[in-house]
């Protein structure tokens, strides 16, 4: 299944959308504002609250915690300096760990557990870059994935120093 994320640049709060590839709006991330830590709220239409998104802060590397039902879902973290190897390190609840892989300048990668494609990033059928599809190869982790592609989006912006996105 294909899905969107939808900037909303230029906008008095910031927020974005993920909907289906017809377009039907599925979930809103919010950015709150005036916390220690950087906090993205993924609500539903119905704004009932889905997941959060919280930036550690004070760590070494840039890192991520994913939230569902109050419990951590999953963490994302980016390597500062790397030589060879992954820059994104991702580990999820029940153990797993995923590998980021393509070429993340250009937001072209592929989410990988054990070398199997779960999820595609690609901005690459968008004019106006303030949009990106996520094509989920696994329905079972669709939500998580989705949120994965909109935390390695935000830090890849935040190193960029790139003010534009709202994420």
């Amino acid at each position: 299944m294909r899905y969107l994320v939808r900037d909303r640049m230029f906008a008095f709060h910031e927020e974005a959308w993920i909907e289906t590839e017809h377009r039907e709006k599925l979930y809103r991330v919010n950015r709150k504002f005036f916390r220690l830590r950087r906090t993205f709220a993924l609500v539903d239409t119905r704004g009932e609250h889905v997941a959060s998104i919280v930036r550690k802060a004070f760590t070494i590397h840039h890192t991520l915690l994913i939230k569902q039902d109050g419990q951590l879902a999953a963490k994302i973290s980016k390597k500062m300096f790397k030589l060879f190897g992954d820059r994104f390190k991702v580990r999820l609840q029940d153990g797993r760990r995923l590998k980021v892989n393509g070429n993340l300048w250009d937001r072209e990668f592929d989410i990988q557990h054990e070398g199997t494609t779960l999820a595609h990033i690609s901005r690459r059928w968008f004019t106006v870059r303030d949009a990106y599809a996520v094509d989920v190869l696994n329905q079972q982790d669709a939500l998580l994935l989705v949120i994965l592609a909109v935390c390695v989006d935000h830090v890849l912006q935040d190193a960029k120093g790139d003010q534009l996105t709202n994420l």
